[in-house]
């Protein structure tokens, strides 16, 4: 990840991650867990036979103990023939057929087992592709807004950590609770033809589990999202701090930095150890009772043997068969949590993917290569919030090829009307017009396909210098962007570096410099070839005599098309064709540089603050 795109991360009040109101359980669990069903229809043949599998490596696995059982009875009445004074002895020809039979159904039951556990992984790997296929096109969907006030964090939790959590649910919960239904069934029917008297005994440790069980869930749902909320803010603190560590150490900001991330650990701490607590303390409460039911059972058990109701070998089997009745009862206890924990962060994720997108109102097809450039705002009114609005009543036409330099205080409107103009954000009333065209009319995509934008924050990606480049048009051929380097003056410094072109920007960036980093947003902008440019004090990061060749290639660049300059140094826009001066939202002076000057009003105070202090420096 980019340092600019980590410096871009959105927080609340103090840097920090935007914090929710009290944390819920998740508001539809039915509803959500019928949805996450939806998504595994498409694989309903391939689940069908892994349900089917995975009953019969359960059905297999229990058959064994009865078989074994028989093993039991032949060797102990050998042994008791032996003290008895009998010459037959222990049958060890049964007893080896029996063995055979032994190894065939455990060896059928591990083969089944592994098949369906093939096909869940196959089932959970292609939903789990889908949904952060789903969120990866659902953010480019969302409008600006919507990034402007949500963490960063929390929608990478939900393409990470939420995403995997479903995954694991998928892969091994599923399977693993039919398999224990199936073994919960299969036991109580292998239980039932040893002896209905032990088993209806065994049963009545049913309620006192279902009891625990219930009793746990009931607490431990809030806690699992609570995890999941909280590991998303850590996550954005973290991501946060970390993309901004030269600020943070720049002014200090280390203990204020690490009590809040002690803040919200504690949290994210706190909800955790309850959470796997409660989780925990299920199998032992759960065995603690299944031995309760073994004594009762071991007593019985003897007495039916020494009366001849049952043999001694059944005795064996039974044991085993409550042993593998309360395990998967405790299973299905601790699978019941974590479809607890699955709802939450399917619900998240859900919620993520039913927010509001972008509303494209197309009307009419661009052709692109027609575009003139002409620009009109017409009664414009804006506000990121209707109740406070920014821009109030702006009209304006830009004729083609103008240059147009819109200048002003820090928060007086700049950077809004740029946003508005690429339509980040649609006007709450009025309209602005594209060759006379309501750009509301064109799709987004071939809307922004006009313009070419150098902003004073670079943005480049991990990736060669060359393929940053390339992403002002990603089908331009190697000459097409070696020449857009040339005119940026990329090519000046680019052949001293290591690989050249081919050099990887690594992810902190470091490896070039502030100045160099501009230059090659700035060759990007040439290679879009733009009919609008739209340039933010584009050479702000350059040093003087960089500046100089950059200020003489954007002229180059700027000849024949509509251009937007966003000027903080006024000495820069002095050849604009009109210069738009905004204050609080408002156009309150327009007109040349020299016309302005004239007028002795706001801009001529700007310009001769800056004058004089470049003077005094």
């Amino acid at each position: 990840m980019s340092e600019n795109k980590r410096r871009q991360h959105r927080g609340g009040p103090g840097g920090g991650p935007m914090m929710r109101g009290p944390v819920e359980k998740a508001n539809d669990f039915k509803g959500t867990m019928k949805r996450l069903i939806n998504y595994l229809s498409p694989y309903k043949i391939a689940l069908i036979i892994a349900i089917i599998f995975a009953m019969a490596s359960a059905a297999f696995s229990i058959i064994g103990p009865k078989i074994l059982g028989k093993v039991t009875t032949k060797i102990f009445e050998g042994i008791i023939g032996k003290i008895m004074g009998s010459s037959q002895g222990i049958d060890f020809a049964y007893i080896g057929r029996i063995m055979l039979i032994l190894l065939g159904i455990y060896t059928l039951s591990a083969i089944f087992g592994y098949i369906q556990g093939w096909l869940m992984t196959g089932v959970s790997a292609k939903v789990t592709y889908n949904l952060r296929k789903q969120i990866m096109e659902k953010i480019h969907k969302m409008p600006l807004k919507y990034f402007d006030g949500t963490n960063h964090g929390e929608i990478l939790s939900r393409i990470t950590n939420d995403v995997d959590t479903i995954s694991n649910t998928l892969n091994q919960s599923l399977s693993q609770m039919i398999t224990s239904l199936t073994t919960v069934l299969g036991v109580l029917v292998m239980m039932l033809t040893i002896s209905w008297q032990m088993t209806l005994v065994s049963l009545i440790i049913l309620p006192l589990s279902g009891f625990l069980m219930m009793f746990i869930i009931k607490r431990s749902q809030k806690y699992f999202k609570k995890r999941q909320e909280f590991l998303g803010h850590v996550n954005g603190h973290v991501e946060e701090m970390y993309g901004g560590h030269i600020i943070v150490k720049a002014f200090n900001g280390e203990e204020k930095s690490i009590n809040k991330f002690k803040e919200l650990n504690v949290e994210l701490y706190d909800s955790e150890w309850k959470s796997q607590f409660l989780s925990s303390i299920m199998m032992p409460l759960m065995n603690f009772v299944g031995n309760l039911g073994y004594v009762i059972v071991a007593v019985m058990g003897g007495w039916f043997a020494a009366i001849g109701i049952i043999e001694v070998g059944d005795i064996q089997a039974f044991i085993q068969y409550v042993r593998s009745f309360t395990q998967p009862i405790a299973q299905l206890a601790n699978i019941s949590n974590v479809f607890q924990q699955t709802a939450a962060a399917a619900e998240r994720v859900f919620e993520f993917l039913d927010n509001e997108e972008e509303i494209e109102t197309t009307k009419v097809k661009i052709d692109i290569n027609n575009i003139k450039g002409k620009v009109e705002f017409k009664n414009v009114k804006f506000g990121y919030n209707p109740e406070k609005i920014v821009i109030k009543n702006f009209s304006e036409i830009v004729q083609p090829g103008q240059t147009v330099a819109i200048v002003g205080p820090t928060g007086a409107g700049k950077t809004t009307l740029v946003k508005l103009l690429m339509r980040f954000y649609d006007v709450n009333d009025g309209a602005i017009l594209i060759d006379d065209v309501n750009i509301k009319d064109y799709s987004r995509e071939e809307l922004r396909s006009i313009f070419g934008m150098v902003l004073q924050d670079t943005w480049l990606f991990s990736g060669t210098i060359m393929d940053n480049i390339r992403y002002g048009r990603l089908n331009a051929t190697d000459e097409e962007v070696i020449e857009a380097a040339k005119m940026a003056h990329v090519d000046s410094f680019v052949h001293a570096l290591p690989d050249g072109y081919h050099m990887e920007i690594n992810e902190e960036m470091n490896n070039l410099s502030q100045g160099e980093k501009q230059l090659i947003t700035i060759a990007r902008a040439f290679l879009a070839n733009p009919k609008i440019l739209i340039l933010d004090e584009a050479t702000s990061s350059v040093d003087t005599r960089t500046e100089l060749k950059v200020q003489q290639a954007m002229e180059r660049l700027m000849k024949g098309r509509t251009s937007f300059v966003i000027a903080h140094r006024l000495s820069t826009i002095k050849n604009a064709d009109l210069i738009i001066v905004m204050n609080e939202g408002d156009v309150i002076e327009q007109g040349t540089h020299e016309e302005l000057l004239k007028k002795n009003g706001f801009y001529a105070e700007l310009y001769n603050s800056q004058f004089e202090l470049a003077e005094e420096i």
